[in-house]
């Protein structure tokens, strides 16, 4: 027969304390859990996104023109010579700051339109509703290319029946620098802005009805509710919205290059990606178009972190 030890009754108490309950996981296996889960999408993702940035990055250091293309010449290391190329040259600084102006006045008016219609549709009822909600949609599903082709038509000289309401004649929007970089913002907000209306206003909903209404009994007016009471609670979700704006207003390349005509009268209206793809494409500097586009690609990851970081130093949970 087994002997019985007595274990004094403190001990026990702390000996059960410690103890991990029966079909209680490890520590350590429930945070590899949700990696086992996500590891089919990482490797799809890093096979899509990783082989080509490295690639970008190869050919960004080699002399890479036709002639390597075609077998005529061999590939040649060079450094970073395509890069002092590309920062050497003034027409990069010139589109490079175009490039941001134009991106940054494009997120702001996204957001402005796209929240302003989040807001609209708490207030309206089920069918304007749906209708609005409908409108998006389809402005949101529509190709580039397609809504470029529209917007172009629209406001065509000859044809356009924009110029004949507001009696313009056959006044060219594309022709003027301002005018034509104008006409791309507004056609970018057109398809933009759904993604932002629905984000925000699914944010909305979620926010209790009984906050709302308390800020609305103590006098609070709209534009206070939606600035003290929405925008910190939706801050998260603006702040999603707003890295994505940022990453896909900064790489515009389809509208530009299809309302534009390639980047405007002598490269007026020109942005990275456009003069990237000119450099590579027109010019058969692949090497040199690669170089741009790593820049690119830096420029955005600088912004988004620099974006992240100060939102971190605010106090957000990224």
């Amino acid at each position: 027969m087994t002997p019985v030890v007595d274990m004094p009754a403190g001990r026990g108490r702390a000996w059960r304390g410690r103890a991990r309950p029966r079909g209680s996981a490890h520590p350590s296996a429930s945070r590899t859990v949700p990696w086992l889960y996500l590891a089919p999408a990482l490797v799809v993702l890093g096979g899509l996104l990783l082989y080509p940035v490295y690639q970008l990055g190869l050919i960004s250091v080699f002399r890479y023109t036709q002639a390597q293309v075609s077998g005529g010449e061999p590939t040649a290391f060079v450094g970073l010579d395509n890069y002092a190329e590309v920062f050497g040259d003034d027409r990069f600084w010139s589109v490079l700051l175009a490039t941001v102006l134009f991106a940054a006045a494009c997120v702001v008016s996204t957001l402005a339109v796209g929240c302003a219609l989040a807001v609209l549709l708490t207030r309206v009822r089920a069918v304007p509703r749906t209708a609005l909600m409908l409108a998006a949609l389809g402005a949101w599903a529509t190709p580039a290319v397609t809504g470029s082709t529209v917007w172009l038509f629209l406001f065509d000289p000859d044809f356009g029946p924009v110029n004949r309401l507001f009696g313009l004649g056959d006044h060219s929007w594309t022709y003027g620098r301002y005018s034509a970089f104008l006409l791309v913002l507004l056609e970018v907000v057109w398809c933009s802005f759904p993604f932002v209306m629905v984000t925000v206003y699914a944010g909305i909903r979620a926010v209790p009805s009984e906050v709302l209404e308390a800020a609305a009994l103590d006098g609070a007016s709209q534009w206070r509710i939606w600035r003290s009471v929405l925008v910190p609670m939706l801050r998260p979700i603006l702040m999603v919205v707003t890295v994505q704006s940022v990453i896909w207003d900064f790489k515009i390349f389809t509208q530009i290059y299809v309302m534009t005509g390639g980047g405007g009268i002598a490269g007026q209206n020109l942005v990275l990606n456009v003069y990237a793809y000119q450099q590579a494409f027109a010019s058969s500097q692949y090497g040199l178009g690669a170089a741009i586009g790593v820049v690119t690609l830096l420029v955005l990851l600088a912004v988004t972190l620099g974006y992240l970081r100060l939102l971190r130093r605010q106090g957000e949970e990224l």
